[in-house]
């Protein structure tokens, strides 16, 4: 057999052509198009009085201009509340134009059509619309206050209110030995892709079809979304993704309203019209995330176990709620981490807030879920003097009880089974890794030199490879190559690497002989899209399927031709063989012309394969249970989620005049079952990581009282460059793999950003001696509260007065 690929750390197929400037993305197409510009609201809230677009005519170049009262039809109609839930009752979703009303600095008001994207904002700036400015809802307290509403029709402010409840949690607070209360807070931030989002679309009249190009993350949702908006059959509708320059969540939103803008007037005009998002644009009026307040109450014994867990919070999803309650539930349900909580309840409210919209972030929903447990168990350990690290080995779910059922309901209506884990195996290694066991040492030494250092770990489980499913399709060519197609998207996670590898082991053929397609519904009409570290699990385990269609195939054809069973075959380096008898074999290009009997000679594989036809009359062209061609297509729809799961540490140093945070080790350790590529998982976990540091110490979406983002460029907006970046992060695998799917694998694109709040708030307590209870920190916020915490230590070291001393001052 040829060496296995699957497990190697193969360098990624897809790298020399995107480093060397041959990607192809959104903006770099459509030369021929002509280009849109959006007119956005300045108001985070206000009433649209009257749009005055009469300068804007005398634009050279201006096509066309868009308002709400110019679409029709389901266009007219506020776009899809993509999934339902029955808590979710009220939710609210926006027009593609603004109709009446604005509820966001940033929301699309007037769309404009013009030969070029220049004259398109040049006519864009004429345009005059007049506004009553409202009272805008900004921030979780002002929605909780409720004073002001953002939908006049949404009482409270609250989109939904869901509880979850395993025992009784209040009756096991109440009888617990020990019992503590914390408040907690995530802020804002926001994915920022380096590409923006765009969407590019011809229409073809003679045919009646649609091709639409768009940076997105499920290319078979925006055609769904299309043909429904514009009246158009699904088959009239293709969508292809090009190359995309990151997602992170934001691009997971279909269809934004450009996505049916834009394709509405391709139609119209008859020419293909382009819109790319500029970077400003993308910080108002694209997708954030993150934003929660939570209030934790926990019992738990002399030994730190948890007896009961309450937890209340409440979600900023802003002006819409186009995606479900699908972040708050993840946070709900994945709060519970590696551990076994005794009797648990949580609550929460889904509010509204003049903002922009939030849809799922890298993590989405787990950080902030990570950041309440972890702190959880961090307080516990602090009020018993415990070892911070025994605590939570002394709740863990361990190896023998796995599945581990939950008895709550996961985000995507199923039961929270864990599939696989080892747990404590996980800690001993990032123990070790770390150096836990020798840190007293080390900060005593750090101490004696003047130095404030710190250190911090977090667990957390991912539920991953979220259904209900994805298709893959295997195709042998007569030439020997072979083609792959599935469904969902790419945005720089390796998939044309990972995947060939797996159609190289199943089938025995060299990766270089595999081309790999994704997000063409031309290719792969059905799928459902990438996001929830779902890619290998879903398309991998349809692609490994489909491939091993393929093969019995091929063995069962080339048995026909060799004379021999089936099982008695093999393929390797892309021929099939008789085991044990190397002359007795066929290419699988051969194999494949026999597999559609054309009985024309085109090459030499044909005439071979024709002559071999002609000399076996007595087989039949095709049998009737079979069909023309070297393929294979299935789908995987897991009967639940896969669980992966992973523990970070990190030493940090905080400057004792200045509070700058420096990081001095960063390890990982992470189960994502079965790797199939160790070198890739490790990239996503550097990426993550480094998405991590930023959402603890540097991002956060900066709003005013009027609901004005004050950091919407990246001159404002901080993240990580590489000098924030630890020189090294250190990273450490366990592998138990899944059950669930045939390559026993689980997710891991999100796992380096989820614990990143939790286990540097943890390092900065511990480097402090106070509690970090809000992210992210910034140095200057992390000196005020230094500064606080003096105050308050001095105010109780001061010896009381008596009356007559206090009269003698």
């Amino acid at each position: 057999m040829t060496t296995r690929m699957v497990g190697e750390p193969v360098r990624r197929v897809e790298d020399p052509r995107l480093l060397t400037g041959a990607g192809r993305y959104l903006d770099d197409l459509g030369s021929d198009a002509v280009e849109v510009a959006m007119v956005r609201s300045p108001h985070a809230h206000a009433r649209i009085l009257d749009i005055d677009v009469t300068a804007a005519l005398e634009v050279d170049g201006l096509l066309a201009i868009y308002i709400y009262e110019d679409l029709s039809g389901p266009l007219a109609d506020p776009l899809p509340l993509l999934i339902p839930h029955p808590a979710l009752t009220h939710g609210r979703t926006q027009y593609p134009l603004a109709r009446d009303e604005v509820n966001y600095v940033g929301e699309a008001v007037v769309m404009v059509v013009a030969e070029d994207r220049y004259r398109a904002e040049d006519a864009a700036e004429r345009i005059v619309v007049s506004y009553q400015a409202l009272p805008p809802v900004v921030g979780l307290q002002a929605a909780r206050d409720a004073a002001h509403l953002v939908h006049e029709d949404v009482p409270g402010n609250v989109a939904a209110h869901f509880v979850q409840e395993v025992g009784d949690a209040s009756a096991a607070l109440a009888t617990a030995p020990h019992r503590l209360e914390l408040d907690l807070g995530v802020e804002r931030s926001a994915g920022t892709p380096l590409e923006t989002r765009g969407v590019l679309a011809r229409w073809d009249d003679d045919s009646q079809r649609l091709r639409l190009w768009t940076s997105t993350q499920t290319s078979t949702g925006v055609r769904a979304a299309v043909a429904t908006k514009l009246g158009l059959d699904l088959g009239s509708v293709e969508v292809i993704t090009p190359d995309v320059g990151g997602g992170f969540g934001v691009k997971i939103m279909h269809p934004w309203p450009e996505e049916v803008l834009v394709p509405m007037a391709a139609r119209a005009l008859g020419r293909a019209v382009k819109f790319t998002e500029d970077r400003r644009e993308h910080f108002i009026s694209s997708a954030h995330e993150r934003g929660q307040l939570h209030k934790v109450e926990v019992g738990f014994d002399d030994e730190g176990h948890l007896l009961g867990l309450s937890v209340r919070f409440w979600h900023d999803h802003g002006a819409y709620i186009p995606y479900g309650l699908i972040v708050p539930i993840i946070t709900s349900t994945q709060l519970l981490g590696p551990y076994k909580p005794g009797a648990y309840r949580v609550e929460f409210e889904s509010l509204y807030t003049n903002t922009v919209i939030v849809t799922p972030y890298r993590g989405a929903g787990r950080p902030q879920a990570v950041y309440a447990m972890e702190r959880t168990m961090d307080a516990i350990a602090n009020y018993l003097g415990m070892d911070r690290a025994d605590v939570r080995s002394n709740n863990f779910i361990q190896p023998d009880e796995m599945p581990y059922d939950h008895k709550l309901i996961f985000q995507d209506g199923r039961p929270l089974v864990y599939d696989s884990g080892d747990f404590p195996a996980s800690l001993d290694k990032l123990k070790k890794l770390v150096g836990w066991d020798e840190w007293a040492e080390f900060k005593a030494d750090a101490q004696a030199e003047g130095r404030r250092v710190g250190i911090g770990l977090a667990c957390y489980v991912e539920g991953t490879g979220v259904g209900p499913y994805e298709g893959g399709h295997v195709q042998i060519e007569t030439t020997g190559k072979v083609k792959v197609a599935t469904g969902l998207t790419s945005q720089g996670q390796g998939h044309q690497t990972a995947f060939a590898q797996i159609v190289a082991d199943e089938l025995g053929v060299a990766m270089s002989d595999i081309e790999v397609v994704t997000g063409d519904t031309r290719r792969f009409p059905y799928a459902v899209g990438t996001f929830a570290s779902r890619a290998a699990v879903m398309s991998g385990s349809a692609i490994a399927l489909a491939a091993r269609a393929a093969r019995a195939k091929a063995l069962r054809v080339a048995a026909d031709a060799l004379e021999a069973n089936a099982e008695d075959l093999e393929i390797v380096d892309g021929m099939v063989r008789v085991k044990g008898s190397p002359g007795a074999e066929i290419g699988l290009g051969t194999v494949a012309v026999l597999s559609n009997p054309l009985r024309y000679a085109f090459d030499e594989a044909s005439k071979a394969a024709t002559q071999f036809a002609v000399g076996h009359p007595d087989l039949a062209p095709v049998a009737d249970e079979d069909e023309p061609g070297l393929e294979g297509r299935d789908y995987y729809s897991p009967i639940r989620s896969t669980f992966a799961n992973g523990m970070h540490a990190v030493i940090v140093e905080t400057d004792p005049d200045t509070a700058e945070i420096k990081i001095l080790r960063y390890c990982v350790v992470h189960d994502c079952g079965r790797l199939i590529n160790p070198l890739i998982v490790e990239g996503q976990v550097h990426g993550g990581v480094a998405q991590g540091i930023g959402g603890a110490l540097y991002e956060r979406m900066a709003y005013d009282e009027n609901g004005q983002l004050q950091n919407a460029s990246f001159m404002d907006f901080l993240m990580p460059y590489v000098s924030e970046m630890p020189r090294e992060i250190e990273i450490d695998h366990l592998e138990t793999p899944s059950p669930l799917n045939p390559l026993g694998i689980k997710g891991a694109g999100e796992a380096g950003v989820i614990p990143g709040s939790a286990v540097f708030a943890a390092a900065i307590s511990d480097a402090e001696g106070f509690e970090i209870t809000s992210m992210p920190i910034s140095p200057s916020e992390l000196f005020s509260l230094r500064q606080r915490h003096q105050a308050r230590h001095t105010d109780q070291a001061r010896p009381s007065r008596t009356d007559g001393e206090a009269g003698n001052r």
